[in-house]
């Protein structure tokens, strides 16, 4: 297939409610979109970076910029998805930027021979089990009324964010309400080995995992902290390659670890950590950067593989957006459907897509 060009399209989505993290609160969902352009199909791929540099050094102005300058014009002579992470190997970073372009050939390459990114990734199951981000709240009630909605929608598990101030009694809370419910956190790297006795004060709830607690670049401070806790760590700003992966792993700096693909190139270097975590016996689960459907789907294919044994953060699309850019993704029995139709298997609806769209640009090839 050869690539004609490739459309940067910035879209912005009011979010149902906003979303408070240990590094910012999220009110509206402004995404780049990347459409790839070839000659016998089109695809479509999802950048994930946020609109400032808060949860990575990637941010959406950025990995326009780079896209435009760099990226783009070195994919004039990939004609497969396997070629892109090549061509863009001498560009260091920006995986965010990377991982939206290779999707989106890779989706344009699965359309042209009608295959499924699900069946192309290695998917074993038909539907994935779902979890729920629960951000933070003003109040105890208020979190726990956000937890009621999520329970009554059927969410298999409940993750709540934390920071230093708010970690254990909303976890406390939620668990004296909940009872047995899968309930896992997560810090954001809002906290320091100097924090392990307080942290560790989580290991009465009988969590899950606690996830990325230390800054994202201390792999030993995680190997420290796992010592001194008996919640598992999982880890997720700090694995952004399969290389990555398996020097924490052999570190013991964690004993579970989120994948987004974004953070880490996109879909195929998703699926080598995969393939090292299962190796090594560390089980996976989907992360997420509160995507679209046009991410969603594919973080769903993903999802579908078989060493992803916790649920993971693919909720549906009604938990971020009361008007989604696709048709929306909704729970059934706490599980959603993985999308069987060619490359990712979900396509824009025209009318919301222009609806929010903010901005376009095409650049050839």
């Amino acid at each position: 297939m050869k690539l004609t060009g490739v459309e940067l399209r910035r879209v912005s989505l009011p979010l149902v409610s906003p979303f408070r993290t240990s590094f910012g609160t999220e009110v509206t969902r402004d995404a780049l979109l990347v459409r790839a352009v070839g000659t016998e199909a089109e695809g479509w791929g999802e950048c994930v970076a946020m609109a400032g540099p808060l949860y990575s050094e990637e941010y959406v102005d950025g990995a326009i910029d780079v896209l435009r300058r760099y990226l783009v014009p070195a994919m004039a002579n990939v004609s497969e998805a396997t070629q892109v992470a090549p061509a863009l190997a001498k560009f260091h970073g920006h995986r965010m930027a990377k991982a939206a372009l290779e999707t989106a050939v890779l989706d344009a390459e699965l359309r042209t021979e009608s295959r499924s990114l699900a069946r192309e990734l290695g998917a074993v199951h038909d539907r994935v089990p779902c979890g729920v981000s629960v951000g933070i709240m003003d109040s105890i009630d208020q979190l726990l009324t956000a937890v009621d909605q999520y329970i009554d929608e059927g969410y298999l598990r409940i993750k709540l964010k934390i920071e230093p101030g708010w970690d254990l009694k909303p976890v406390a809370a939620v668990r004296e309400r909940y009872g047995d419910i899968l309930l896992q956190v997560d810090a954001n790297t809002a906290y320091g080995v100097a924090d392990a006795r307080h942290l560790a004060q989580l290991d009465a709830f009988d969590l899950l995992l606690i996830e990325q607690p230390l800054d994202e670049e201390d792999i030993l401070g995680h190997a420290e902290l796992a010592r001194q806790v008996r919640t598992p760590i999982c880890l997720d700003e700090s694995i952004t390659s399969a290389r990555a992966a398996a020097a924490a792993i052999s570190l013991g700096a964690c004993s579970i670890i989120n994948v987004k693909p974004g953070r880490v190139g996109g879909y195929l270097e998703s699926r080598r950590i995969h393939d090292v975590c299962v190796a090594n016996g560390i089980p996976v689960w989907c992360g997420g950067m509160l995507e679209t459907g046009l991410g969603r789907a594919a973080n769903v294919a993903l999802a579908a593989l078989p060493g992803f044994t916790l649920p993971g953060d693919t909720s549906g699309s009604s938990r971020y957006y009361a008007t989604d850019i696709t048709a929306p993704f909704t729970l059934v029995d706490g599980h959603l459907a993985v999308p069987t139709g060619p490359g990712i298997g979900v396509d824009p609806l025209p009318d919301q897509l222009a609806e929010f769209t903010t901005s376009t640009e095409w650049l050839p090839l």
